[in-house]
């Protein structure tokens, strides 16, 4: 499906019905990311409407000159949830910049949002201001590695912290699909130009009392682990785990404790 937001066109896919659930990728990938670790888990779940969409200058959405910083895109991000849900609450779930974003519309409009889940979140957006730990992995698979050119040997070597085929499969299909068509000059531009946004996200007097989940791989080289224990007081009902044997890609190297981390969230919700 499409929304058009002045001139430009975002994609985006609706599965089931019931509460609205926004769905945000990270940079430079597409919704796939996010279909991709989330729909096994709401497939065996009813009531949940699942909102799923490519961010300008991602996947499928078109971008456009005039969105030029953080601040624009998250305008665009709440005129689409206003165009597609409004007056509705609901759900975010958001990973690495799309955890950014998250807090940005909690940052705006906390009274509509019933509960958040950050995987893997951006806090920092200046990478050399980031604590990060040194990239690693800890579990190789040199037969497969063997099998692929050495472009994309040295691609999986440095994203992920735990290898095999299975996780190679899902890389390529959740991940590498959407970088894949992606406006890499929209999307350079915007991250040299704008990709922090004006004003302290994270600096609010308001604190997010509803249930909130912040997960993070304690191998994380691309956002860390150490940052995001700082904004852990504005979300007082927060499950905040950090999960070893898993780097940025944490929804796909520890798939089961990551899946039992979600329903527990979403246990808290429906308690609500």
């Amino acid at each position: 499906m499409e929304c058009k937001i002045k001139d430009i066109v975002i994609n985006y896919q609706v599965i089931g019905e019931g509460k609205p659930i926004i769905m945000l990728h990270g940079y430079s990938p597409d919704h796939r990311l996010m279909t991709g670790c989330m729909e096994d888990i709401f497939s065996k779940k009813s009531g949940y409407k699942r909102i799923y969409f490519d961010l300008p200058g991602m996947g499928k959405s078109s971008s456009a000159e005039w969105i030029v910083n953080s601040d624009i895109m998250l305008d665009i991000v709440i005129q689409f949830i206003e165009e597609i849900i409004p007056e509705e609450n609901f759900l975010i779930v958001g990973e690495s910049y799309g955890g950014y974003l998250l807090r940005g519309i909690v940052y705006k409009m906390a009274e509509r949002v019933a509960g958040v889940a950050m995987i893997c979140p951006l806090i920092i957006a200046t990478h050399e201001k980031r604590n990060v730990p040194q990239q690693v992995v800890l579990v190789k698979d040199d037969g497969l590695l063997s099998k692929l050119d050495p472009e994309n040997a040295e691609k999986f070597n440095n994203n992920m912290v735990v290898q095999s085929e299975k996780i190679y499969e899902r890389y390529q299909n959740e991940i590498i699909a959407g970088i894949n068509i992606a406006d890499v000059t929209f999307l350079e531009r915007f991250q040299k130009n704008g990709y922090e946004f004006s004003f302290d996200v994270d600096k609010t007097n308001m604190k997010f009392d509803k249930p909130s989940l912040i997960v993070l791989g304690r191998q994380d080289s691309s956002v860390g682990y150490k940052d995001a224990w700082n904004i852990l007081e504005n979300y007082p009902r927060s499950t905040f785990a950090v999960l070893d044997r898993a780097g940025h890609n944490l929804q796909i190297e520890q798939e089961d404790l990551f899946n039992s981390l979600i329903n527990e969230w979403l246990i808290r919700v429906e308690e609500l």
